[in-house]
């Protein structure tokens, strides 16, 4: 029976060496809320009411057509991902939680979107890709932030796969190369600029028929920050609820850990390239 509380570490230990260490070898943090998260979650809410100009975010899709709803999420993933507002923003969240900001390079924050019956649109398809974060030409020191803007339940989130979290998993990652990915511009690097990237972009995935093993997946509150390894294996779910989720993700490196080639273990990633290059940099 799959665990439908938090199965994950709440306490990120004080000393922000141990941390890292822990989450390279597999752990996951599940952490309150706090000051930064609260003020960060408000002004993103916020700024998608006004946006979106509807009375309920997460029932956009029933007052907004398919193309209204794509151009103005489109315009909200470049303002949250670009805007120097929000890089501050993700530096105090992350230096709540220990992490230097000083000393840690970040890819910055994305809004993801997952709408009731997504999964049955091809175009989305890879939203929903069985994969690690590593497969994406991020280094092996790779610690990935996540935060949810609302309370969701275990069926909203995505699901962790912790036997393969060292082990093989078969997959197409040699087909991912940073260079030839950013070539056209930023949109691939966004996310979802264009409603057909989905069906013509090469997104590393695993094989179809490969048995994943066991499945953890979590419920949380809105504000809570989330802390895994990039070489986590894991996977969104399919959901049909009637309501959006929305959350935000962030990933982290540690420059020292860099040069140490410290992280969490490379079983299987062929992907080519150096996203680091373009994180903001301390």
């Amino acid at each position: 029976m799959l665990p439908t509380d938090k199965p994950f570490l709440s306490s990120i230990p004080g000393n922000n060496n141990e941390t890292r260490d822990s989450i390279y070898r597999g752990d996951i943090y599940l952490s309150d809320s706090n000051d930064a998260t609260t003020s960060l979650v408000k002004d993103v809410k916020d700024r998608i009411q006004k946006e979106l100009g509807v009375e309920d975010i997460r029932k956009a899709h029933l007052e907004l057509s398919d193309a209204e709803f794509f151009e103005r999420m489109g315009n909200l993933r470049k303002l949250f991902y670009l805007d120097e507002k929000y890089h501050d923003h993700l530096r105090n969240v992350i230096a709540s939680y220990g992490f230097n900001p000083n000393r840690t390079a970040f890819d910055p924050i994305r809004i993801r979107v997952i709408l009731p019956g997504g999964h049955r649109n091809p175009k989305a398809a890879p939203v929903y890709f069985p994969h690690r974060d590593t497969w994406y030409a991020h280094p092996q020191s790779l610690i990935v932030g996540w935060i949810p803007l609302h309370d969701l339940s275990a069926n909203e989130t995505f699901e962790f796969f912790p036997d393969y979290f060292d082990q093989e998993v078969p997959n197409n990652s040699e087909i991912f190369d940073y260079a030839d990915w950013i070539k056209d511009g930023p949109a691939l690097k966004i996310g979802w600029q264009n409603k057909d990237s989905g069906l013509s972009a090469g997104y590393s995935k695993a094989s179809a028929n490969h048995n994943p093993g066991r499945r953890i997946r979590f419920c949380c509150e809105s504000g809570e920050a989330l802390f895994f390894a990039g070489s986590h294996y894991h996977q969104t779910l399919e959901q049909d609820l009637g309501t959006i989720r929305y959350s935000l993700d962030f990933r982290l490196v540690n420059l020292d850990d860099v040069k140490l080639a410290k992280g969490s273990p490379n079983s299987d990633n062929r992907s080519k390239g150096d996203i680091l290059s373009d994180y903001i940099q301390p």
